[in-house]
């Protein structure tokens, strides 16, 4: 008969081990700026910091921590972080959470996460929630929350309100979700997009989001990135199977832009009012071998729109491929003259609805 004696030790071993990493973690609560610079460089795995109300400089960097918790000491009076380049810059921080702080006022990113450049081995586990950013750039590409090379990133129920760039530009992300997060634009910022999800993205879920004024392309389900940047190297989409459902999206140039990406789905989400387009197809990457912008089903969404301000109900590009797209079971209203609600669309519509309003 085998012997489980070798198993058996392998539990003693792994539990040995958990039981160390539990009790090596420390939990660091500061008051004071000089108190946070402090502890920053005790920080290691697992440890907890907990920062109390009043405000702090932005301009904090974080590198090669796994399982770091950052939070408010008392999330109804959160610390609220000014100026700087980026508020936190975290580097190769898997397992990081990070929530209920304010962050206003940078000139280059709110928060920045990314992979150190390790393009081969993506950031596992990142957790963003109840945050609030405002007052990022304003000219320029200054993000809210900028993630470059993550995989199973969350960033949940956060504020973000006046930017430069994007509100929460993904580069080369994959699996990942955003969800139940308001993004509002505001007059002086260049917001060129609310959600951008590029550079090789994959798997992607944009869900129950508000988006209000959230810049020329609300919601941008592609994009244009330089080779250099693709996560993984080698992609020949900008991005790929992207979801974006149950979202409401006033206000932009359009509600939605699709992007060289490969494989999309908009489905179930409120538009109102967009300014020119309601939606783009384009392809801004046309490196040899790159996909035309295709495989797109936009299903079931509830239209808004003033037929005098839009130039038309899809801006297609050259060099994508909108026979590929679905268009089905929309219901489209346009308040101004309802009977000229029938959109004019790159492919025939199956079940759409015209002329009731939605809402």
């Amino acid at each position: 008969m085998r012997s489980s004696f070798p198993n058996a030790m392998k539990r003693v071993v792994f539990y040995l081990l958990l039981l160390h990493s539990l009790a090596s973690a420390a939990d660091f609560t500061v008051h004071t700026p000089e108190e946070l610079r402090a502890a920053l460089p005790k920080l290691a795995e697992g440890d907890t910091l907990r920062i109390g109300p009043g405000e702090y400089p932005g301009g904090h960097h974080v590198s090669g921590i796994a399982k770091l918790t950052i939070t408010a000491l008392d999330p109804e009076r959160r610390p609220v972080f000014v100026g700087g380049g980026n508020a936190w810059h975290f580097s190769r921080c898997p397992g990081l959470s990070v929530s209920h702080l304010e962050i206003r006022g940078q000139t280059g990113n709110g928060i920045n996460l990314d992979d150190g450049g390790d393009l081969e081995h993506p950031v596992e586990g990142i957790t963003l929630s109840q945050l609030e950013i405002r007052d990022i750039g304003p000219q320029g590409n200054c993000d809210g929350i900028k993630g470059s090379g993550l995989v199973n990133l969350t960033i949940r129920d956060c504020l973000i309100e006046g930017w430069g760039g994007q509100g929460i530009d993904l580069v080369g992300c994959h699996r990942s979700l955003i969800t139940g997060c308001r993004l509002v634009g505001k007059e002086g910022f260049s917001a060129s997009a609310g959600v951008q999800c590029k550079g090789g993205c994959s798997e992607i879920v944009v869900e129950k989001c508000r988006f209000r004024n959230a810049g020329e392309r609300p919601l941008n389900l592609g994009g244009s990135t330089g080779l250099a940047y693709f996560r993984p190297p080698g992609a020949r989409h900008e991005a790929t199977n992207l979801i974006a459902r149950e979202n409401e999206i006033e206000g932009g140039l359009c509600a939605a832009a699709f992007v060289g990406a490969d494989g999309a789905e908009f489905s179930n989400n409120t538009i109102l009012f967009p300014g020119r387009w309601i939606f783009r197809i384009l392809q801004e990457t046309k490196e040899p071998g790159f996909f035309p912008c295709r495989n797109v089903r936009v299903s079931d969404n509830r239209i808004v729109f003033r037929r005098a301000e839009i130039r038309s109900e899809a801006n297609v590009g050259g060099g994508t491929a909108p026979e590929t797209f679905v268009f089905e079971g929309n219901r489209w209203f346009a308040e101004d003259r309802p009977e000229a609600s029938k959109p004019q669309l790159p492919v025939e519509e199956k079940g759409g609805i015209y002329g009731t309003d939605p809402r």
